[in-house]
């Protein structure tokens, strides 16, 4: 009789299983970081979820019980805990949570949310391996992004709980400001390594020391 396993192996088999889209580059990030000025890191494996529903329909207050709520304009973020709401469009939003959350790892956020959207009128789809995370911080992370990015993220307009679509090195990514010096990027995977490089390159300057 063939043995199972027990559902904690079956996670750690999973769990290493995995290679992160930038795992490869996780030294250059360390060695490229200046602490206290600017530091790059990858937050691999979150749970993500893109939804289509009506916010303000049945279904989307059942949704938004899940996730704690649904942003309601651009650059919204729905969400104080551990799970948060981006708005990408009037009635489509990406769910981002951290990878225990995930059903193959012991969660259930994508299997709650199906049931939640039930036979209404969306979409719930588990989007977790089509992007990563990076973590830009630190007082020049701002600066960095300025040399790329289209928007305006002078503090007093991009504000600390904003997050939009935008172009980073011409790679479409979610940009979020979790912080006053803090910002998540969310590329798609398969551009996570050109993006992390073009990061790291931009960060050079801040390595070295200030001209007199």
């Amino acid at each position: 009789m063939a043995e199972t396993a027990t559902p904690s192996e079956t996670v750690n088999r999973v769990r290493g299983a995995r290679r992160s889209p930038a795992e490869h580059l996780a030294e250059a990030f360390t060695s490229g970081s200046v602490p206290g000025t600017v530091t790059l890191t990858e937050i691999p494996y979150q749970a993500m979820v893109g939804i289509r529903v009506d916010r303000t329909s049945d279904a989307g207050a059942r949704v938004a019980s899940v996730t704690g709520g649904l942003p309601a304009t651009c650059g919204d973020v729905a969400g104080t805990g551990s799970i948060n709401t981006l708005w990408l469009g009037p009635t489509e939003f990406m769910v981002v949570a951290p990878e225990e959350a995930h059903d193959s790892l012991g969660g259930s956020l994508v299997s709650d949310l199906t049931t939640a959207l039930g036979n209404d009128a969306g979409q719930v789809v588990d989007l977790s391996a089509n992007r990563t995370t990076f973590e830009l911080s630190g007082s020049h992370a701002r600066a960095v992004l300025e040399k790329t990015c289209a928007l305006d993220l002078h503090p007093r307009v991009f504000k600390a709980g904003t997050a939009v679509s935008t172009e980073l090195a011409h790679i479409p990514v979610m940009l979020w400001k979790t912080s006053d010096e803090s910002y998540r990027i969310f590329p798609s995977a398969s551009f996570a390594d050109f993006l992390g490089r073009w990061l790291l390159d931009a960060m050079r300057e801040y390595a070295s020391p200030e001209v007199p």
